[in-house]
């Protein structure tokens, strides 16, 4: 007879690990399954170690300003592990006209910056009495309309390296539902911010200053998480690898799950899947999904290494807007950002290729791509010498790009688990495609489930731009 479990978890990335976790230490006697179609666990994050090289094909970090992922780090002992690179401390840049250009990070460093004219920061502050712009405007239309066009590229530059997106199809709702909740509700974004502010320091909360995370790893890479995780849950918890899953069914209220080990039953399941898989999946429940599937953006990270005498300007990188005609999309200096991903006396950094945008890049082969790369990080970089290291990472999924109809696709969400007994989903793309995004997600779900509720009511995050 099929051995019954408590909760079924689909998908062993770094949700469904994140909610076995915690279901293990607020419900220590519930069994626990999770089904993952891959050979290791992690989903979307994958590092790639080779000749004392150490480069990322999926995030290649996290910022430590979010309580639960903090909490999971403490939960698992990984914050004794961690390396950090504060954003206070590193650099930034924007490609323009062919030169780096340096982003500033606060208010007032932005305001005094060269970037753009006096006149179009003075556009920017007439936001204050600009109308709120109706329907599911796009970033880049959005972003015009409050800011000016002046900020077009700098929006570009942030939406690319955060989605491999295009700012013309990524709408504001979508990606920063807390910014355009603020701006509904005060007239204004600058409004908003400072409103909430000023309502803070009369509540008697704690003044906050302007504070810069840290961008977060580990010294063997991002997947020491998803190692450290599988290590707390085993024994006590199957991890069924090579074990995809082709159906779901409630019968008889008992969650059958039909994959490629056989039939599994639960009474709940965790869709702790990317958006696609878990639509795949949810074709045949009686609310119909108003999409089948959202439009999904695939990237090809170029890795390559120097010996000595050639450097790396300081920072964590670049970006470049889609007017700067790059064959790339940005660069990482990973050995800037985290020590130990090179050789000693060497340096590494991580080129973006591909994205919504140039999907016909993906096509490339290895050569290709690592000639051009070159090409490109000698003109910008001034690099002279032939790399000592090169490798080509190929991703095996592609990053959500939310669009119009997400918020919508959300609310459906929110209703089929609410309609739907001993059902959660979470996942890569569901509220957002960053780590701690996953964290979030993955912590509600489980809180959910344990009170025997649908989805939590939540309000949204007013999310912090970072270049």
């Amino acid at each position: 007879m099929t051995e019954q479990f408590d909760t079924l978890i689909i998908g062993g990335g770094l949700s469904g690990l994140t909610a076995a976790h915690k279901l293990r230490i607020h419900s220590p006697e519930h069994r626990l399954c999770i089904l993952e179609k891959s050979a290791v666990a992690g989903g979307v994050i994958r590092t790639h170690r080779e000749n004392s090289y150490i480069s990322e094909i999926g995030p290649h970090g996290f910022l430590d300003n979010c309580p639960e992922s903090r909490q999971l780090l403490l939960e698992t002992g990984l914050d004794k592990e961690c390396v950090r690179a504060p954003l206070i401390n590193f650099v930034r840049y924007v490609c323009q006209n062919g030169r780096l250009c340096c982003i500033p990070q606060t208010p007032k460093k932005i305001l005094m910056a060269p970037l753009i004219s006096w006149r179009d920061k003075l556009r920017i502050l007439s936001e204050l009495w600009t109308k709120p712009i109706q329907g599911e405007p796009t970033v880049a239309k959005w972003v015009a309309h409050r800011f000016g066009p002046a900020l077009l590229p700098f929006a570009d530059a942030v939406f690319t390296g955060t989605y491999a997106g295009d700012y013309n199809e990524l709408t504001i709702d979508s990606v920063m539902p807390g910014i355009r909740a603020l701006e509904k509700e005060h007239g204004s974004v600058i409004r908003g911010l400072i409103t909430r502010m000023w309502r803070a320091k009369r509540s008697g909360q704690p003044s906050k200053k302007l504070q810069m995370p840290a961008m977060t790893s580990f010294p063997g890479g991002m997947s020491r998480l998803n190692e450290r995780l599988a290590e707390e849950l085993t024994p006590g918890v199957d991890i069924l690898f090579n074990c995809g899953v082709d159906s779901i069914a409630r019968r008889d209220a008992v969650w059958q799950v039909t994959s490629e080990g056989g039939i599994h039953t639960a009474r709940n399941i965790i869709l702790a899947l990317p958006v696609n898989a878990a639509l795949r999946l949810l074709q045949g429940m009686q609310l119909a999904s108003p999409v089948k599937a959202i439009p999904e953006a695939w990237i090809i990270t170029v890795v390559l290494g120097f010996a000595g005498g050639s450097s790396l300007p300081p920072g964590f990188g670049y970006l470049t807007p889609e007017q700067e005609a790059r064959f790339t999309l940005g660069t990482l200096f990973s050995s800037n950002m985290f020590p130990g991903r090179a050789p000693e006396g060497h340096i590494v950094f991580e080129t973006l290729i591909g994205g919504r945008r140039h999907p016909e890049r993906l096509e490339l082969d290895d050569a290709t791509l690592t000639r051009l790369a070159l090409q490109e990080a000698r003109e910008i970089l001034n690099l002279t010498g032939e790399p000592t290291y090169s490798k080509v990472l190929r991703p095996e999924g592609g990053i959500p790009q939310l669009g119009r109809g997400y918020p919508q696709l959300l609310a459906w969400r929110d209703k089929l688990v609410q309609d739907t007994p001993g059902l959660f989903i979470s996942g890569f793309g569901w509220e957002g495609i960053g780590i701690n995004d996953m964290i979030k997600t993955a912590d509600r779900t489980v809180a959910a489930l344990l009170n025997a509720s649908g989805t939590e009511e939540h309000q949204a995050e007013i999310k912090r731009v970072y270049f």
